[in-house]
């Protein structure tokens, strides 16, 4: 047996004594009190929970790795790897790590003679060598000597500030923002120890600030503190490229791929041939090219979570905030804050009030479904097709979710909430009046019978206008009654002698027997109807009553077929 449906007949035989109150209490106003429930939570939510949020987060990640139109990596972008090939390359004359500060000095004076358009450091210098003194001295003429490289900073816990003497007016780079820059204030970052770095002034926080799950989505342009603007090292790049920094605080990372999408190389073959004699590489591969010199080394614990990989490099992740604003495509955010729920608010409440005038109207399941296929496709066009990330998966989870209680409800209710004048009959004593109206469309007809069942349910569930049942024929039952397929059978059961009941029975009568014989093409449907009234005793003789108020109403319709067009008898 399938396990879906043993639990869901296992959660309705929990939950029917809850069921059965709620649907003799509120009946159909149930779709409007869940409404309303779900409006409270989307608000709660909004404001507090943010449940919607990491949500999105989710359908981002997904989005992201299964997107159909990936921008490739930038070309002029390349990674001079430290990876772990380098590391044991180097090993042997310098150690594994840290290295000398001299081998990248070399570096730095071989690698201008190609004229790189920057070189971009992921490695923070914040520590003298005081074992090799002279090879920090070699570095630092080296980084004198070299107009466009790029250093890291690193923010510190912000608690920390109030411990720290280095003021923000101090730090190249920082500038104040008019009117909220508080003087002599002081900040926790890590600077670099090099005073040719510190004199360049091309400074820039390399902190990546994961999501609330620890997954990196967004980078930093810049930070805020105590009224001074201190940009990453991106944004101070892009400055000196004479590119537009992004006004946000932080970019919505529009990733090339996994990692190791970027032009890499390893250090240490880059190194030991630009050293050689007899050089093997091309002596243009980093000519008018921005080099990040980082490491992927997973021993140097410079790997962070993203959508893309659990185990992604940090020097790839700098690289692809780099190239996200070099080519002004990172993906711009609405929060919607205020949006997004209200949009998911607006598409519960038009649900609600839908299966509220309707709840048998099976054409809502395809609006639903529509609701729900557009706000997905939706989001996942926005990530492929242009640089505005629109994520509606909160208002699409909590749609869902609206719709799930109220069919559930609906399904496991239907018996409970479908009225029915035999049953009414039998519970009441004393002079009972009813009424039988019989439809029937031949099998060529136009009219759905199935479709008329749930219409004026529905619509007689909408209007409350008492006991009133809705059957059908439907020709699959043997003998006399397989005559009367394509039946439709509508019956209301009132008190006896109560006009103002009756008048109401007869102008349904009327709405109902229009409705079937609205013109189509110019022709009224082929449809019989014949509506009959008559006198029964409520209590245990009902039942008697009604098969011979349902016997004079088939003679009397056999009897109506010679003369088109009279009303109730």
């Amino acid at each position: 047996m399938n396990p879906v449906v043993v639990f869901y007949n296992f959660l309705v035989r929990a939950i029917s004594p809850l069921l059965v109150f709620v649907a003799r209490r509120w009946r159909n106003a149930f779709y409007l009190y869940l409404a309303v429930l779900f409006s409270g939570l989307i608000a709660l939510d909004a404001a507090y929970l943010q449940i919607s949020t990491r949500m999105q987060h989710g359908a981002f990640d997904v989005m992201m790795r299964y997107r159909v139109l990936v921008p490739e990596a930038d070309p002029d972008i390349v990674i001079v790897d430290i990876d772990e090939a380098s590391l044991a390359a180097l090993a042997p004359e310098y150690g594994r790590w840290p290295w000398p500060r001299q081998i990248l000095g070399e570096f730095l004076e071989r690698i201008e003679t190609q004229q790189p358009r920057a070189v971009v450091f992921d490695i923070l210098f914040s520590d003298p060598d005081v074992f090799n003194p002279d090879s920090d001295d070699y570095f630092d003429a080296a980084v004198a000597a070299f107009e466009n490289a790029y250093f890291p900073l690193l923010r510190l816990d912000p608690s920390s500030d109030s411990l720290s003497e280095l003021e923000l007016a101090r730090i190249p780079g920082v500038s104040p923002i008019s009117g909220q820059a508080r003087e002599g204030a002081t900040v926790a970052v890590v600077v670099p120890h090099f005073p040719s770095i510190l004199r360049g002034g091309r400074l820039g926080l390399h902190n990546i600030y994961p999501d609330g799950d620890g997954v990196a989505r967004r980078y930093l342009i810049y930070r805020n503190d105590h009224g001074w603007r201190m940009p990453s090292l991106p944004a101070r790049l892009i400055r000196d490229l004479g590119l537009n920094e992004p006004d946000t605080p932080s970019i919505l990372i529009n990733w090339r791929g996994p990692p190791f999408s970027y032009t890499t190389v390893s250090f240490a073959d880059v190194f030991n041939d630009l050293l050689s004699r007899e050089r093997t590489r091309p002596p243009d591969e980093f000519t008018d090219k921005i080099v990040l010199i980082g490491s992927t080394a997973p021993s140097l614990f410079d790997i962070k979570p993203t959508p893309m990989s659990s185990l992604h490099p940090g020097v790839e992740i700098l690289a692809t905030a780099i190239d996200n604003l070099l080519n002004d495509d990172y993906l711009r955010f609405p929060e919607g804050r205020i949006l997004y729920p209200l949009l998911a608010a607006i598409i519960v409440w038009i649900i609600a009030l839908s299966i509220f005038r309707n709840p048998e109207g099976h054409q809502l399941d395809r609006v639903v479904g529509t609701f729900e296929v557009t706000l997905l496709a939706s989001s996942y066009a926005s990530i492929n097709l242009g640089h505005t990330y629109i994520n509606l998966t909160g208002p699409f989870t909590i749609v869902l979710a609206y719709y799930a209680v109220a069919r559930l409800y609906g399904v496991a209710t239907r018996k409970i909430l479908e009225t029915s004048a035999v049953r009414e009959s039998l519970g009441q004593a004393g002079a009972l009046d009813a009424f039988v109206l019989l439809i029937r469309a031949p099998s060529t007809g136009r009219v759905a019978p199935g479709r008329i069942v749930r219409h004026w349910r529905g619509q007689l569930a909408r209007l409350g206008t008492g006991h009133v049942s809705v059957d059908v024929i439907d020709g699959r039952q043997k003998g006399l009654w397989s005559l009367f397929e394509h039946t439709l059978a509508i019956s209301w059961v009132i008190p006896a002698a109560d006009e103002v009941a009756r008048a109401r029975a007869l102008a349904e009568i009327d709405r109902i027997v229009a409705s079937v014989e609205v013109p189509q093409d110019g022709d009224k449907q082929a449809v019989d109807w014949y509506a009959h009234e008559g006198g029964i005793v409520g209590g245990p003789a009902a039942a008697g009553g009604w098969r011979v108020l349902f016997a004079d109403a088939l003679r009397a319709w056999q009897e109506k077929l010679d003369r088109p067009g009279e009303g109730v008898s």
